[in-house]
């Protein structure tokens, strides 16, 4: 009966997930319709990547032998923590929001927020994922400060991808580079002060939001007094 119910909880999140990326597909494909403008088509690329770590986490319900190595799990959790931060990355493309003549503002807005939150949604479900992971070898408190320092850590790697332009696949093709960045605003982070403000605030935001679901998660499981 337990095992039916969380099928039923899956295929729910399946297509709800689904759903919410068919629309911003169709969004995206309405206004290059009306406009023949591919200014907003990359959201749709940015998307995939957010949709990566999900699909990552997923392994682990249709292979359940991953759970059972410990360097599978490794692996698993360092190629989720390689993608996660393109979940976030989608709010920062609000930056290329402003008026133009061939469309209004507000569908841009609608546009680009949907996008942002399909990607978060994606995001936070992953992370759910890997702190049932986690809780085989942590305590559930422990676990969630786990995750809120995942968080700040994807906060950084948002950074590295927005404004020093690496991406994911970076870390394959260009280690030195990326590293050598890495530690420049570890070693000298007086120097990079735009660095750590987004880092922070950005990290401060993410971890709003994780918080928020969290405390929506408990509410369920509260019991009210008749008495």
């Amino acid at each position: 009966m337990e095992n039916r119910v969380n099928n039923m909880g899956r295929w729910g999140e399946y297509t709800f997930l689904g759903a919410l990326t068919l629309l911003c597909v169709g969004l995206s494909m309405t206004r290059y319709h009306l406009t023949d403008s591919r200014i907003f088509l990359f959201l749709n690329w940015n998307l995939f990547l957010a949709f990566i770590p999900w699909v990552v986490t997923q392994l682990t319900i249709l292979t359940p032998w991953i759970e059972r190595t410990k360097i599978a799990i490794f692996l698993l959790m360092l190629v989720w923590l390689l993608f996660f931060p393109n979940a976030p990355y989608i709010l920062t493309d609000l930056i290329h929001l402003k008026h133009r003549s061939n469309v209004p503002m507000w569908f841009d807005l609608i546009l680009i927020l949907s996008f942002a939150w399909t990607g978060l949604m994606y995001g936070l479900m992953s992370l759910w994922e890997i702190e049932r992971i986690l809780g085989n070898f942590f305590k559930r408190k422990y676990v969630i400060f786990l995750s809120m320092g995942l968080l700040f850590l994807s906060s950084f790697g948002v950074y590295l991808g927005r404004f020093l332009r690496w991406n994911s696949w970076d870390v394959i093709n260009e280690p030195d580079g990326i590293i050598q960045d890495t530690l420049d605003r570890l070693i000298n982070p007086l120097e990079h002060p735009s660095t750590w403000g987004l880092t922070i605030l950005l990290g401060i935001f993410l971890n709003i939001v994780y918080l928020s679901f969290e405390l929506m998660k408990n509410r369920n499981t509260l019991k009210v007094s008749t008495s």
